[in-house]
């Protein structure tokens, strides 16, 4: 499909402010985790509207929610086209631990051809890409190849709590013949790729308790439960030695993949070493049985993502700590329940509990379930078009063991699809310190997005 070549020349003399814009974006601490940064949060929803109605044409405006606001923006000018959703988020993952960030998370730092600060590359950079790309084809073209709404949230990075209502209640609005998310990642930085699912995501957090006040271990020592010990042997119960996870029930439900979506994932150009020392692990791990990708995308999990309790200053305090508290989430896989899930490691850590302790549950605000999107759907196909235009080569159709809870609620309430058109990569440590975006993907997803939508335009000519 032919783009236009003035286009594209805009967008090519569009890209550094579109960076100079990200660096600015990026330096707004919209943690969306921690209520000291609630004004943060609203700030760069502010921010997100101002870009949308700068874009040219669009309607924008901010609905609030239970918690962040969703900044929406629609141009319907395209009679008989289809009408895409854009999807998106504002908020940004914690930044701990700060002392590993070789510079400051919310002061972004251009460095070797890539620009670092938290939230650069989830999901700040790839969802302004769509809107500078409106932006460009209003300026050329004065007009929009297919119908757009965009739709950016600011409670992803907690799992989107407030959107299955939001969505329920705003069917009419957000009607659309498919998601096309900037939310998401490729799977590597070499190849390009779509995704064509993702797992699900539950989590709760446990408190022991012994006493009922830190006691002198000297004077109290082997006559009461510590803990620290008993919330070890609790975690400790919820695997097998192998990995497997060792909740009854746990993998009643999962379905077990065909052979020939075996041997699909067994011919993707995935080197097992390379991974490992990307990661810096010394050998792969997990539940028997299965490969690493097919663990890591097709198998639910068990993680447990923090644990803490008692003294941890400079130096010795000899105590029995009163209390110790742990951090677990669930990967699910199709036909899991996030709830019924809950029930199963509830039951298991009730029954588990070491003696003369006391356990306190604490569950998530809600679980996200998992999702797929069809292999031959039309959208996902126009994407693999526009990728084959840009890098010149058949994208790969990988799997996501991340979670977007958007993708599994627009096909619950409203029948619709989820293509993932993410510019980031799986490495571009978006959960850890050091966070960043190579800046040339920032270029290579402008043209993309421009590419996409034109053929999207072809559609239904």
């Amino acid at each position: 499909m032919t783009v236009d070549g003035r286009l594209l020349g805009f967008l090519r003399d569009l890209q550094a402010t579109v960076l100079s814009e990200l660096v600015e974006f990026a330096a707004i601490p919209s943690v969306s985790t921690d209520p000291a940064r609630a004004s943060d949060v609203q700030a760069a929803a502010s921010w997100v509207a101002g870009k949308l109605a700068a874009a040219g044409r669009f309607s924008v405006r901010t609905i609030p929610t239970s918690r962040n606001p969703v900044v929406y923006g629609e141009w319907l000018g395209a009679p008989g086209k289809l009408t895409a959703l854009v999807y998106g988020h504002y908020d940004v993952q914690p930044v701990d631990p700060v002392e590993k960030w070789r510079t400051p998370p919310f002061t972004p730092s251009v460095r070797d051809g890539r620009l670092y600060a938290r939230g650069v590359s989830d999901d700040k950079g790839p969802m302004l890409i769509p809107i500078k790309v409106a932006e460009a084809f209003f300026a050329v073209a004065g007009a929009l190849p297919i119908n757009i709404k965009c739709m950016f949230e600011g409670e992803e990075e907690i799992g989107s709590p407030s959107l299955d209502s939001f969505i329920a209640e705003h069917k009419e609005l957000l009607a659309a013949d498919v998601v096309l998310s900037a939310d998401g990642a490729m799977w590597r930085i070499d190849e390009p790729s779509l995704t064509v699912s993702s797992r699900g995501l539950v989590g709760l957090e446990i408190t022991l308790t012994a006493a009922s006040k830190d006691l002198h271990s000297g004077r109290h020592g082997g006559s009461v439960a510590n803990p620290l010990h008993a919330i070890a042997q609790l975690i400790a119960s919820l695997h097998e030695p192998n990995g497997r996870v060792a909740v009854a029930g746990f993998y009643d439900l999962v379905r077990e993949l065909t052979r020939s979506e075996r041997a699909a994932i067994a011919t993707l150009p995935f080197d097992e070493r390379r991974y490992l020392a990307e990661v810096g692990a010394p050998a792969p791990f997990g539940e028997p049985g299965y490969s690493t990708l097919e663990r890591q995308w097709t198998r639910p999990t068990l993680e447990v993502n923090g644990m803490w309790g008692g003294y941890q200053g400079p130096g010795e305090k000899t105590v029995i700590p009163s209390e110790a508290h742990a951090k677990i989430t669930c990967r699910l896989v199709p036909d899991q329940d996030p709830d019924e899930i809950m029930t199963l490691v509830r039951r298991h850590l009730e029954a588990h509990l070491p003696p003369g302790s006391r356990l306190s549950i604490s569950l998530g605000d809600h679980g996200a379930r998992p999702a797929h999107i069809d292999a031959d759907h039309f959208a996902l196909k126009a994407a693999d078009a526009a990728l084959r235009e840009v890098y010149g080569v058949q994208p790969l159709v990988v799997r996501s063991g991340g979670t977007v809870p958007i993708s599994e609620l627009f096909q619950r309430h409203m029948g619709l699809s989820t293509v993932f058109f993410s510019f980031s990569t799986a490495d571009e440590d978006y959960h850890a310190p050091n966070e960043f975006f190579r800046i040339h993907r920032l270029n290579e997803g402008l043209e993309a997005w421009a590419r996409y939508w034109t053929i999207l335009g072809a559609t239904r000519d």
